[in-house]
């Protein structure tokens, strides 16, 4: 298929990057080509891993899972996109793969960037629904319903990003080289309206990708981490409270004793509602028995593991941090016409590309180490790893024939490193 463009109308952008000569470095063109082969590499192998593992090695899916699990097919898609962007950066920055890979590539790259920025977003709603309401969310919350929000995160993702497809195609530039762009006269426009159509269009998709992507995805996450803040410590403050005053009570009582008060039944009967003994020595546990009643906010309050939320801090500050810079310099392209800083956006935006293109190389790495002892476990099984990061309320591992959890078990009684002080001989813990 022919890379020309001829007889096209052009964007008045697009004109001016077609006439535009980059400085041709080789040694800086090559040491960038080597740098993403390695990360393209590793990031095709990394997402692989997390989906073969969470994918396939749980034995029982859990909605943490579920997040997990379509944030690495998010990102897999993504970078199986770089090997493209590499060899584009290897031609000297000219697109040789023709028109189709180039619609290709840059539906896959909106595609993951929606996706991110909903299930992120999902995930923090999720969150704060365990802490403020817990009883519905054991009632209602469901691998099934998580299913369902992320087929919705998808389809919301496929229409936002039809415009980026539609509109993407090879333009030829003056030197010979071969661009790979937004053509935003592709389609439905004339000479007549050209420069109305190609600057509305432009502004209409900058705006809405900073705004849908990016801006409210972070509203809605920071509006969420703070309720759940603000509801824990209301709770931590309402927790002291009430031991200080069944401290105060006991008191009390020790006094009214040492003093020869005698209590009448009805004293005393209201003394023993609210007087509780406090436990101590072995049945001071940190894990659940099954005699033991928990309550529903207990319950979901378990399933927010601290794995899981530490996960969740860091792949959303990677989130912000690897898309940030490519949405200013997508704002400022639309100036760039105007303000004469086309050389600006030429360099840039490559840039600020690779460095979206690095969050979905980053997710499994902040995934793995988001697990806790993961030294330890990352010896004993590769599944083991995951086990403790999306896992709600004992999620399994599956090995031929055997329970991940069972050999860790094994292990761990030979480890006096990962046994916990004070806990019989031989017994481990494998949180």
């Amino acid at each position: 298929m022919s890379n020309t463009t001829t007889g096209e109308l052009f964007c008045p952008l697009l004109q001016l990057m077609r006439e535009h000569h980059l400085n041709n470095n080789t040694k800086a063109n090559l040491v960038v080509v080597c740098i993403h082969g390695l990360v393209s590499c590793l990031g095709i192998l990394e997402n692989a891993l997390i989906l073969w593992v969470v994918g396939f090695r749980l034995k029982r899916r859990t909605v943490a899972s579920v997040w997990v699990l379509n944030l690495a097919m998010s990102d897999f898609l993504a970078t199986l996109m770089l090997p493209f962007f590499t060899f584009y950066l290897y031609c000297s920055h000219s697109w040789e793969l023709g028109n189709p890979l180039c619609k290709t590539q840059a539906s896959i790259f909106f595609l993951n960037m929606f996706v991110s920025a909903f299930l992120l977003a999902a995930i923090s709603l999720d969150r704060l629904l365990l802490v403020v309401k817990p009883v519905w969310s054991q009632n209602h919350r469901s691998v099934a319903g998580a299913w369902k929000v992320c087929a919705l995160g998808w389809l919301w993702a496929a229409i936002n990003m039809l415009p980026y497809s539609v509109f993407r195609s090879v333009t030829e530039k003056l030197d010979g080289r071969y661009l790979c762009y937004h053509n935003f006269a592709l389609i439905l426009t004339s000479q007549a309206t050209l420069e109305r159509d190609c600057k509305v269009r432009q502004t209409a998709t900058a705006i809405s990708k900073f705004l849908l992507a990016f801006l409210f995805p972070l509203v809605v996450i920071s509006g969420s981490y703070i309720q759940i803040s603000l509801n824990l410590r209301h709770r931590s403050k309402r927790r002291k409270q009430s031991a200080s005053w069944q401290t105060d009570e006991l008191i009390m009582s020790n006094k009214d004793e040492a003093s020869g008060a005698t209590n009448t039944p009805t004293t005393r009967k209201t003394t023993n509602i609210f007087l509780k003994r406090v436990p101590s020595g072995p049945s001071l546990t940190l894990s659940p028995t099954a005699s033991s009643p928990t309550s529903p906010s207990q319950t979901c309050q378990g399933q927010l593991s601290q794995s899981f939320s530490k996960m969740v801090t860091f792949v959303i500050a990677a989130f912000a941090l690897c898309w940030a810079p490519y949405h200013v310099f997508c704002i400022i392209e639309v100036t760039a016409q105007y303000w004469n800083n086309l050389y600006l956006v030429e360099v840039g935006l490559p840039l600020a590309t690779t460095f979206a293109f690095i969050n979905p190389v980053l997710n499994p790495i902040l995934y793995v180490f988001s697990c806790p002892n993961f030294c330890v476990r990352i010896r004993q099984s590769l599944g083991a790893v995951f086990d403790g990061l999306v896992e709600e309320g004992g999620g399994l591992l599956m090995v031929s024939g055997k329970s991940i959890r069972a050999h860790i078990r094994r292990k761990s009684s030979k480890d006096a490193s990962f046994t916990m002080p004070g806990s019989p001989k031989g017994s481990s813990s494998t949180h």
